[in-house]
């Protein structure tokens, strides 16, 4: 541990936002499971709610800084692609 009082500091700030970035990036991981759990299971409605869901999940993390724009732009294209592949 620092000596110094403002690392000190960082050192809780820095603990508290790991773990914050933690939970949202299981909440993700959740969400996209479950969009590809509809899928498997060709449940469209589900896929298309959990879908929108997993979408403001993606783009709440990216406002927060938790994930990158162009990794939430990735997997939104990929689980839409998954989506949109029950229906043709």
């Amino acid at each position: 541990m620092a000596n110094i009082k403002s690392q000190i500091k960082r050192v809780k700030t820095n603990q508290a936002r790991t773990e914050r970035n933690r939970a949202y990036k299981s909440e993700l991981r959740t969400w996209i499971r479950k969009v590809r759990q509809a899928v498997d299971a060709g449940d469209a409605t589900l896929a298309n709610d959990t879908l929108k869901t997993a979408s403001k999940k993606l783009d709440k993390a990216v406002s927060k800084g938790v994930i990158h724009r162009n990794q939430a732009a990735n997997k939104k294209s990929a689980m839409a692609k998954r989506v949109n592949s029950l229906s043709s």
